[in-house]
């Protein structure tokens, strides 16, 4: 699958080195989105992710709205899981 545009500036950043801690968490919802993925709300903060046969349930950031180095490499892992890279 090829995308365009924003989503893939923020695949790129997903799997830029090093990691970066700036991305802002609803353009990683949209990306996963524009992959062809469901994203559902969960209690809280959760949101569950399914894309190409792989579940995932991450935490949105809060108060701040950009991903810290630890989740972008979670949401890393799930893309390569679902066979989704830049």
């Amino acid at each position: 699958m090829k995308i365009k545009g924003k989503h893939q500036l923020v695949l790129n950043a997903i799997f830029s080195e090093p990691v970066q801690a700036n991305i802002a968490w609803h353009d990683i919802e949209s990306l996963f989105i524009a992959c062809g993925g469901e994203v559902s709300e969960g209690s809280g903060s959760r949101v569950r992710v399914y894309l190409n046969g792989v579940r995932a349930v991450f935490h949105r950031p809060h108060p701040q709205k950009e991903t810290d180095k630890g989740a972008v490499k979670s949401v890393r892992r799930f893309l390569s899981e679902a066979e989704i890279k830049p």
